[in-house]
């Protein structure tokens, strides 16, 4: 089971910078390969910043985890729906403004 890193709040991967019920979701860092709950959690935890996954490269890569049911998406199935693909539940759709911070 894959585990979402950071100030997390809760088991399903809120964090103390994003923890409304929709923020459910970990954005995996291309260079340290680990999920987080945010760019400032890593930020804050690695001595690297946050670095974004390549998609052009590599779009078929699973690289965002929901942090209800640990399912692990593509950048593309995540940005085309409003919630999981196993489970259903709702993600945050204000992050779609920090798309340029996890994918490039």
């Amino acid at each position: 089971m894959e585990k979402i890193h950071g100030s997390v709040v809760d088991n399903q991967g809120r964090c103390v910078h994003y923890a409304s019920a929709v923020d459910v979701v970990g954005n995996k860092c291309f260079l340290c390969k680990k999920y987080y709950a945010c760019f400032q959690c890593h930020d804050e935890l690695e001595a690297h910043n946050f670095m974004p996954w390549p998609l052009v490269a590599d779009p078929g890569a699973k690289i965002v985890l929901c942090g209800v049911c640990q399912f692990e998406m593509t950048a593309d199935e995540y940005k085309k729906q409003s919630g999981c693909l196993n489970c259903g539940q709702l993600f945050n759709p204000n992050c779609s403004k920090h798309s340029a911070i996890y994918f490039s």
